[in-house]
């Protein structure tokens, strides 16, 4: 199975390939997996769900394509995708902040329309990429004004231990620190016990202690039956996290499964990544094609700084590699290998790395 690359940028792929095989098996695996959903018990429904942006002067934007897309009860489900991909659109609309063009929305089976939306609320929790609180307030003064707008739920001074802020409960938020501030902001999502956790971003910011922390919240959630929503930049977070993820790309949903499923799609249980230098020094203009045609090799790409195989066999492809690279006078100036990860998957489906996309998105 040939993978072409499109080298001009340095990270790219051939969107005609894009349609052939690997992303085949991807469409098949998310087009399996949500009409086998059809009769669970859903958290989250969406179905033909459309968003456009109006612009007088430009061309009217349309952020989200006929997205259909189903959260089942008690799972953490992880909602992939590059900037301007249409992630913040959905879960705006999914959290009642904005109205989508056209399409159905039932969150924990009610809808957006006035009448359920108090309903809805009372069961929410909202940590949003960027929160702004009132400074003047203390710790445990905004975890006691959040708790004030739901009927039920913890106590202020159990969600401020559950993000470990004890020893701040007392001072001022204008007093804390950026990474303080996003474990408050959690904090708050948590003042109702929500049934569905929707966190955009939680860990952007934290210290890794914190963020693990964080990640016992969730899975705190997860023992209880309770349903979140997590979107993120960090694969590996996402691939410990959640039970299954969708990736996003140009409004419409192109892969979901399990971080496993997603990957075993990819064709490959192992990724060698390498950099090369020629005889002469110079190894610029290698065409990636060179390594797509070697035994054992899945698929091949360009990377920034060198190549990246995806391979089933490392003990059947590393020797043809070597042995090409001699035939053509070339020489390893590096070669790691490792195992296949949720990154792989996104580059391979979207051609973009998420780490080195910008965290504020456009949509």
């Amino acid at each position: 199975m040939t993978l072409n690359v499109v080298s001009e940028g340095g990270i790219g792929l051939d969107r005609a390939t894009m349609n052939g095989t690997i992303r085949t098996r991807f469409s098949r695996l998310y087009h399996q997996r949500y009409w086998d959903t059809q009769s669970m018990s859903l958290a989250v429904c969406c179905r033909d769900l459309f968003k456009r942006y109006d612009a007088k002067k430009k061309k009217p934007v349309d952020a989200l394509n006929g997205l259909n897309l189903e959260i089942e009860v008690g799972e953490c489900f992880g909602l992939l995708g590059p900037n301007g991909a249409g992630k913040t659109t959905t879960v705006e609309i999914l959290e009642g902040m904005l109205k989508q063009t056209s399409g159905e929305v039932e969150v924990l089976g009610r809808r957006w329309n006035g009448a359920d939306d108090d309903q809805i609320r009372q069961r929410l929790g909202i940590s949003l990429q960027e929160t702004r609180l009132n400074e003047k307030l203390t710790v445990r003064e905004t975890a006691t004004l959040f708790r004030s707008f739901y009927r039920d739920g913890r106590e202020p001074d159990e969600v401020i231990a559950m993000v470990a802020l004890e020893e701040k409960a007392d001072a001022w938020i204008g007093k804390l620190s950026g990474g303080q501030k996003q474990r408050l902001a959690v904090a708050c999502a948590l003042a109702g016990d929500p049934e569905l956790l929707c966190l955009d971003e939680p860990t952007t910011g934290l210290d890794p202690q914190s963020r693990r922390e964080l990640w016992d919240i969730i899975r705190e959630q997860k023992s209880r039956s309770r349903t979140t929503l997590l979107t993120t930049h960090y694969m590996d977070e996402a691939q410990r996290l959640c039970d299954r993820v969708a990736v996003v790309d140009h409004g419409k949903v192109i892969a979901l499964g399990s971080p496993s499923e997603l990957i075993h799609q990819l064709g490959g249980e192992h990724i060698i990544e390498f950099a090369l230098t020629g005889r002469d020094g110079d190894a610029s203009g290698i065409d990636v094609s060179l390594f797509t045609e070697l035994s054992g090799v899945s698929s091949a790409r360009l990377e920034d700084d060198g190549y990246s195989l995806t391979v089933a066999e490392p003990h059947v492809a590393l020797p043809a590699l070597i042995a090409r690279l001699d035939k053509d006078n070339l020489s390893l100036t590096r070669i790691t290998t490792r195992h296949v990860s949720l990154e792989d998957v996104f580059v391979t489906l979207t051609g973009r790395h998420l780490a080195a996309e910008e965290l504020d998105e456009t949509l």
